[in-house]
């Protein structure tokens, strides 16, 4: 943002790690990113606070086959997820554990495309027949190819294990603008409660708008993605047990999820 003009500049991105880049640079003010990578920035002493969780789980698993009913129909299947170790991966390791199945010897993970925008590609394409997707990308895929569909909502599947959802993005905000400027702080985060609050209620109205500023492709597609997002803008301070419940199901699996160690009770704004 520009402190004078009191203008903000807006930048969408197609993947997480051009978001880190501007954190590591310096040039985000605010910025949403995956949490687990937020919790990452902020052990390694990058001077950002967590101000809400606006989005609890967008992952399913995905594709044409018409076979799989429950989770041990999953056993020796090829399942492709982007990016080994990050947070996809993880809570789908995770799950498959939680269902009986070793996720090393039970099924195949396959991980042949490394990004949201190659998976997705390549399962509108028929060269991966199951896939760990993420909303919007699954409603695009569904528009190209009407033989996928959700098979699993992980979202869902999570909840039922840990009693509690998946606090997948993060809202955060630099601190030296919490010191410097608090009220402009909360104009900003008031304002993207609001916004989260009528695109839930006014969908339609909202693909429209989602459309128009480049962000998906048509109204449909848009239409289709707002409730698979589960969007819910919630104040961090709130509801840190869940998060803290949430981070704490990575570290035990992978402790460098999360920068090797639970952010204390400064992260959370």
């Amino acid at each position: 943002y520009h402190d004078t003009a009191e203008s903000i500049h807006i930048s969408i991105l197609d993947e997480p790690i051009q978001v880190r880049k501007m954190i590591l640079d310096g040039s985000a003010d605010f910025a949403l990113l995956p949490s687990t990578m937020a919790a990452i920035l902020y052990n390694m002493g990058f001077d950002y606070r967590l101000a809400a969780i606006p989005v609890w789980g967008t992952l399913y698993l995905f594709g044409g086959d018409t076979s799989i009913k429950c989770w041990e129909d999953l056993r020796n299947k090829r399942i492709h997820v982007m990016a080994r170790g990050m947070t996809p991966d993880l809570l789908f390791r995770f799950l498959l554990e939680k269902n009986g199945l070793n996720p090393d010897k039970d099924i195949i993970l396959d991980y042949s495309f490394p990004t949201h925008i190659n998976l997705s590609n390549a399962v509108a394409a028929g060269e991966a027949k199951l896939a760990v997707l993420s909303e919007p990308q699954v409603s695009l895929v569904i528009k190209r190819n009407k033989n996928m569909h959700r098979i699993f909502d992980l979202n869902s599947e999570w909840n039922k294990v840990q009693g509690s959802p998946v606090a997948q993005t993060a809202f955060i905000v630099r601190e030296d603008i919490l010191r410097s400027d608090p009220q402009l702080v909360e104009r900003i985060v008031s304002s993207c409660e609001r916004s989260v609050h009528w695109v839930n209620t006014y969908p339609d109205s909202a693909a429209v708008l989602i459309v128009k500023h480049g962000i998906l492709p048509d109204v449909e597609v848009a239409v289709s993605a707002i409730p698979g997002s589960n969007m819910n803008f919630v104040r961090a301070q709130g509801i840190r047990d869940e998060i803290e419940k949430y981070f704490a199901v990575f570290y035990k699996m992978n402790p460098d999820i999360i920068g090797r160690k639970m952010p204390d009770e400064n992260f959370y704004y």
